[in-house]
């Protein structure tokens, strides 16, 4: 399962949701989960973020307590509901 999530969040809410980043990342770091390759990215306009994950499934995200607290936040902090699109690989290089 690729998936690619897109979110934008208020001007207001970029440190947090920054912050909130580096704890998904601090805990995937001590668990280091099977099945999940997660990279995060942050726009040129600051207040977009993209996420790209390989996953066995979304059940892999669902027990890291960091991943929950950020995924509520992005309700409040976000204009938008994120965006989830799912990927079908086409070919890649060096992400293997």
């Amino acid at each position: 399962m690729h998936v690619m999530i897109r979110s934008k969040v208020g001007a207001e809410h970029v440190e947090r949701s920054l912050e909130l980043l580096r704890e998904v990342y601090a805990e995937l770091d001590r668990v280091r989960p099977e099945g999940l390759r997660y990279a995060s990215y942050q726009l040129d306009d600051k207040v977009t973020f993209v996420a790209f994950a390989e996953m066995s499934g979304p059940e892999v995200l669902r027990p890291l307590e960091a991943f929950q607290r950020y995924r509520a936040a992005l309700d409040e902090f976000c204009e938008d509901p994120p965006e989830l699109t799912m990927l079908d690989e086409v070919g890649s290089y060096g992400f293997r």
